[in-house]
């Protein structure tokens, strides 16, 4: 990729992140109630989003083959034990993200 190509992709994606952000202020503005199914669709997808997410990241598991999926399940443990004591996404995430990293590069290493 060139440096031009490079620029031209970090742009894009720069004005993308700027409209997904700003749209929501643009259609929904201060002070203007917000629709019934707007307010219906964030109190219900979070929870299927959570769980599609979780399917996604453990569709790829070999449970016949070695590690048989130990970092993947240890470190949704992890998430879920630090979200239990903690009641903070952000530190399960990170505490998760953080062991499975150890797991895979230092214990699960086959290298």
């Amino acid at each position: 990729m060139s440096w031009f190509q490079a620029a031209v992709l970090v742009a894009i994606m720069a004005v993308c992140t700027f409209l997904t952000r700003a749209l929501p202020f643009l259609f929904f503005p201060s002070g203007k109630r917000i629709p019934p199914f707007i307010t219906w669709l964030g109190k219900t997808l979070p929870f299927p989003l959570i769980g599609m997410l979780i399917v996604y990241c453990l569709k790829d598991l070999t449970p016949a083959a070695s590690p048989y999926g130990l970092p993947e399940f240890l470190a949704a443990a992890v998430v879920c034990a630090l979200y239990l004591a903690k009641r903070n996404s952000l530190i399960a995430i990170a505490g998760g993200t953080i062991v499975y990293m150890i797991l895979v590069q230092r214990v699960f290493n086959p290298g």
